[in-house]
């Protein structure tokens, strides 16, 4: 749900609970104010990382970012959603390419707890492909280890040989 839907399920909440009020049904006025706790969580912890999600997937890059301003403070948001708003302004950074808030964003992410090996293999073969661009050769090893030691798909192990032969060119 977006910001503004929110605002306005909230605002209509709240006509709900004036009518309660004037018609005296005191208990309903706890299940709205129920509602409207879960709302402002949500807005706090879960922000629209999830619409931004589906719109990434669907390679809608500018809905994306749209999206993700709307989350005004990202440290409010739970880990399971924080990393996937690091993980797709990292993205977005990189295809504007804004290289240095692209790795930031993806160091963020690669800190953060991911529930599968190969979204977290994702973010370090981003952040080893940022930093052979950068020709830091040391941390694009250093990211490769890391990534060689999760269960990777079979594209991204062909990703990781291409960054290795990309790094053999270089030593």
């Amino acid at each position: 749900m977006t910001n503004n839907a929110r605002k306005i399920v909230i605002a209509i909440a709240f006509l709900f609970i004036i009518y309660a009020i004037y018609t005296k049904q005191y208990n309903f006025i706890v299940y709205i104010l129920g509602i409207i706790a879960y709302l402002v969580w949500s807005y706090l912890k879960e922000g629209t990382v999830y619409l931004a999600t589906q719109a990434f997937h669907k390679q809608d890059y500018e809905k994306t970012k749209q999206l993700l301003a709307e989350i005004k403070n990202p440290d409010r948001l739970r880990k399971g959603r924080r990393n996937y708003y690091e993980f797709m302004m990292g993205n977005i950074a990189l295809k504007e390419e804004r290289i240095d808030e692209a790795e930031y964003h993806f160091q963020l992410a690669s800190r953060l707890p991911w529930k599968r090996d190969n979204e977290k293999g994702m973010v370090l073969i981003n952040l080893a492909n940022i930093n052979l661009r950068k020709k830091d050769y040391e941390r694009v090893e250093g990211y490769i280890a890391a990534a060689e030691k999760l269960r990777l798909t079979a594209r991204q192990q062909s990703i990781i040989e291409k960054i290795k032969n990309e790094l053999n060119k270089h030593k």
